[in-house]
């Protein structure tokens, strides 16, 4: 019979417009409270809108500027109220009992839920393909059983008859329970979503799975902020007041830690661009070697000798980037030269050999292979020659680039042809030439 009356009392409401607002502004003192109207037969809101209105006056008022608790937390005290008929002015036994009732369904209402309906979506995440509902359930479940349980801690405190200041600090401690907890189950899915973002972008060997640590961080940190706020400016506090006294010292913060923030918007630079990643070789000014890591204030390079250099992210955005792990191929310039004794036929012969030689390499674009007498230089006769290797790898290159050479001086010796080095020849004439002529044992033998 007391559920059927619950549900009357419901749809009573439904039909006359809801509950009264629990908190809304206190009549003024002169006033005497008007009595409950008459129930009007036939009217099916008559009794029980009455007893639901009745139910609702008996509750404590908050301040007019108090935080007031959420409507449905309201109706629910006072269909419960009128459930248990309760019209005391006072706290009874039976306030008390109401209000032990909340706490014992919401921990048995928390079990339920954490057991039952999380198990059941945990079952159905397990037979979809994405992981993301795997680890997204689980985050959710704390903040959820939180929730409950706050509400009936909460429910019970409405129960009782507290004095006005009581009042208002439930009003206030609703206000930051509810928006703490639902800051906690948002920031929760967040951290959930970025982290399969990662995952994902590690599967994949995406560019930007080196950056979503510190992406991360900067989101979390921009999110707690606003929630912060939000939850200041709901307790009543001036938040407009407040941005704009920051806004003054944000402005002295900036022009003493500019070179700081100069880093922050140079790795914002790197992100998006995605110059180079973690374990590639790179050229950065006058540094070359191996990333290491890429942090919000600077990146770690490994040198070719091991030492480890860091260099601010204002500088890598600044700098011209050279990555040396992003070849698409690799490209051999390179000059032979050819002593003067070497006849024009010779020339003409050793060239074709070095043309065909390069050609017989695997690892060669045979388009990309020139070879020309091209100098006449100081001490040789110079060959140019140029040619691309396929694969960028630089082992492979290396390799590719000393079987030619072998075989270039393989050639040279085969024609009966030389190598020049870098030769002078001084000629000697006048007195002085005669003189140490004259003092050498051959001019003394003369």
């Amino acid at each position: 019979m007391k559920l059927l009356r619950l549900i009357a009392i419901g749809l009573a409401l439904t039909w006359s417009g809801g509950l009264p607002a629990q908190n809304a502004p206190a009549q003024p003192a002169a006033a005497a409270p008007q009595p409950p109207p008459a129930d009007t037969p036939g009217t099916p809101s008559g009794d029980l809108a009455t007893q639901a209105a009745a139910a609702s006056q008996m509750l404590p008022r908050p301040a007019p500027n108090a935080p007031r608790p959420p409507d449905f937390l309201e109706q629910l005290v006072d269909s419960v109220l009128v459930l248990f008929d309760v019209k005391t002015s006072g706290n009874s036994a039976t306030h008390y009992v109401i209000a032990v009732l909340f706490l014992v369904g919401a921990y048995l209402l928390r079990r339920v839920v954490t057991t039952f309906f999380f198990g059941y979506l945990r079952k159905l995440a397990a037979r979809t393909t994405t992981t993301l509902d795997d680890k997204l359930f689980p985050a959710l479940e704390g903040p959820v059983a939180a929730l409950i349980v706050v509400t009936g801690a909460l429910a019970a405190f409405r129960v009782l008859k507290l004095s006005s200041a009581d009042d208002d600090r439930v009003g206030y401690a609703s206000t930051t329970a509810y928006s703490l907890v639902l800051f906690w189950l948002l920031l929760r899915a967040f951290n959930t979503v970025l982290d399969h973002l990662h995952g994902l972008a590690q599967e994949r060997h995406l560019g930007i799975a080196a950056f979503m640590p510190w992406i991360k961080k900067a989101l979390v940190t921009i999110f707690v902020v606003v929630g912060v706020l939000m939850v200041a400016q709901s307790l009543g506090a001036d938040v407009k007041a407040f941005l704009a006294g920051l806004g003054i010292g944000g402005l002295a913060f900036a022009l003493a830690a500019q070179d700081t923030l100069a880093n922050l918007f140079g790795s914002i630079v790197v992100a998006i661009d995605q110059p180079f990643k973690l374990g590639e070789m790179v050229k950065i000014g006058v540094h070359q070697g191996t990333v290491e890591d890429i942090g919000l204030r600077s990146t770690k390079i490994r040198l070719l000798d091991r030492s480890l250099v860091i260099v601010p992210n204002k500088t890598v955005a600044a700098e011209a980037v050279t990555n040396l792990s992003r070849f698409s191929q690799r490209r051999v310039e390179q000059v032979v030269g050819l002593t003067y004794d070497t006849t024009p036929e010779q020339m003409e012969k050793i060239v074709e050999d070095f043309h065909a030689l390069i050609l017989l390499e695997n690892e060669v674009e045979p388009s990309s292979v020139m070879v020309y007498f091209r100098d006449y230089a100081a001490s040789s006769l110079d060959i140019w020659l140029t040619y691309v290797t396929r694969n960028p790898d630089i082992n492979v290159h290396l390799a590719a680039k000393q079987r030619i050479n072998l075989a270039l001086m393989r050639a040279v010796a085969a024609r009966g042809l030389s190598f020049a080095f870098p030769t002078s020849v001084m000629h000697l004439d006048g007195p002085v030439a005669k003189q140490l002529a004259a003092g050498s044992p051959a001019g003394k033998g003369k």
